[in-house]
């Protein structure tokens, strides 16, 4: 296992934004914390109210965020726009190119988000934005596929060999996920904590899972997290 602590990653706080970086992003930059493999951004984000990120290009990255708190609005050259409120995705396919904006609608309240950027099987795809909605059978499942390469489930559907599980336990809960031979998965707790292979993680610590076979999680207290399931 690999552990990456909440105290370790780079952070950065604009007044409008308040950012914590697990791997190397903008001004913080760390030759040792690159990614995992095809996973390259993790960025834990604040936003005051009112603010966001203007229109800004991407190309050949698959960029997709998850609410935890508040109102997130995107737009983009696509000519998506939409509101987003806890629970739900948005994932953005650049390809050969797309410029958008994230921004919180709130007068009064802050949004809090997970920005996560994975490597593209290939570069120049046409670009593509979708979303991925709870339904109501989603609210207490202690797994629920998000994103896969394939759209099972109802997932979005991404670029690369990779599914993305979102995990909601309650103290003293358990899930399991078996990791194939030569697949590496990443968990990133967003809030609560939990114990995996042994190891107590809290809000923000990482960990990148290299052993194949059965990995349990264990909530000791209410918890939601993303588990990443590489090939």
């Amino acid at each position: 296992m690999i552990l990456r602590r909440a105290g370790d990653r780079g952070h950065a706080d604009h007044g409008w934004l308040n950012s914590y970086h697990t791997f190397s992003f903008a001004d913080y930059q760390d030759a040792k914390q690159m990614g995992f493999r095809a996973l390259r951004v993790i960025n834990d984000d604040r936003v005051a109210p009112g603010k966001g990120f203007g229109m800004h290009p991407h190309r050949d990255m698959e960029i997709f965020s998850y609410v935890l708190e508040g109102q997130l609005e995107h737009r983009d050259s696509l000519g998506n726009g939409s509101v987003l409120t806890p629970g739900q995705v948005q994932l953005m396919s650049a390809g050969s190119g797309i410029t958008h904006s994230e921004f919180n609608p709130s007068p009064g309240e802050p949004v809090h988000f997970l920005q996560i950027w994975i490597h593209p099987r290939k570069h120049g795809l046409e670009p593509g934005y979708t979303e991925w909605q709870p339904r109501a059978e989603h609210a207490d499942a202690p797994k629920v596929l998000l994103i896969s390469p394939d759209g099972r489930e109802g997932s979005a559907i991404i670029h690369q060999e990779v599914d993305i599980y979102r995990l909601r336990l309650q103290p003293g809960q358990s899930v399991t996920h078996a990791l194939a031979d030569g697949h590496g998965a990443w968990l990133h707790v967003a809030e609560g904590a939990l114990a995996v292979g042994g190891e107590p993680l809290v809000t923000g610590d990482g960990a990148g899972l290299i052993r194949s076979g059965e990995w349990t999680f264990t909530a000791t207290e209410p918890t939601e997290a993303l588990l990443m399931d590489f090939a």
